[in-house]
């Protein structure tokens, strides 16, 4: 009897032993599965810096990549394009570099940061005064001169391209001087676009794409563009990206018709 006890025990661990010898198996098996897949696909996040203005287009294109391409995750930091080509001079991870100003972007060439060949003029735009919805105090450039207008809002000149647009047309204009006291800088052409929506300033200088993508503004003239240094957005790829084949094929889908139509229906002009 006792034999048989210790029989039936030992059948007992050895049937343990086979399941669990087994599940292991099948651990390892899944396991070894998923390395297998993790190892086929590549899975890549690029920083693609662009100017404010591009935000809205930008962000209808990067849906329609990612479901293109799914093992790319496309991240963006928007602002004043003078701002984000600082921070890429100054070392930040960027793939690309979307400007508004070829002054911006020419300066990171300069700097061996982007090759010539990985870069191209790709929109253009126009420069407008806007003002709040419903409001009729102004209705030309040259009403900014009245007295009872005292605060417009233009981008900072120094490193945001539609502030420094606005500046030079206001001076060809003749009234830069006049009105200079009244300017409520902006650090990006959307914060000066929010100033004028909620009331904060009489009017404000922005891109036509921005003015035509808020319902709470108004255009009341566009400046003309001979007053002004070009209208220009460059594209590039920088040159220390550690996924340039990648970069490239989203520099490359930026220039197809797909996304150009995108761009278009948001009021940029095709270069």
């Amino acid at each position: 009897m006792k034999k048989s006890v210790q029989f039936i025990s030992f059948l007992f661990c050895m049937l343990i032993f086979t399941v669990a010898c087994s599940n292991n198996e099948n651990a390892d098996s899944s396991s070894n599965k998923k390395e297998q897949l993790s190892n086929t696909t590549k899975y890549v996040e690029l920083t693609i810096s662009a100017a404010a203005s591009l935000k809205n287009a930008m962000e209808v294109i990067q849906r329609t990549y990612q479901e293109e391409h799914p093992d790319t995750t496309l991240t963006f930091n928007f602002g004043s394009s003078g701002a984000l080509q600082q921070q890429i001079s100054q070392g930040a991870p960027v793939d690309l570099f979307f400007s508004a100003a070829e002054e911006k972007f020419d300066y990171l060439v300069e700097e061996g940061l982007i090759n010539e060949e990985d870069g191209i003029d790709l929109l253009g735009n126009s420069l407008v005064l806007v003002i709040p919805k419903n409001e009729s105090s102004i209705n030309s450039f040259e009403d900014l001169t009245k007295s009872e207008i005292d605060s417009i809002s233009i981008g900072t000149y120094e490193t945001v391209p539609a502030g420094k647009y606005a500046k030079e047309a206001l001076e060809k204009m003749g009234i830069w001087e006049e009105i200079e006291s009244k300017i409520v800088f902006a650090k990006d052409v959307r914060q000066v676009l929010s100033y004028v929506e909620t009331g904060n300033v009489d009017a404000g200088l922005v891109y036509k794409t921005d003015a035509l993508n808020s319902d709470k503004v108004e255009i009341v003239a566009s400046a003309d563009p001979a007053f002004h240094s070009p209208i220009i957005y460059p594209i590039g790829i920088i040159k220390n990206t550690k996924h340039y084949e990648e970069a490239k094929k989203f520099y490359e889908y930026l220039q197809s018709d797909h996304a150009l139509k995108v761009f278009e229906e948001y009021g940029f002009t095709i270069k």
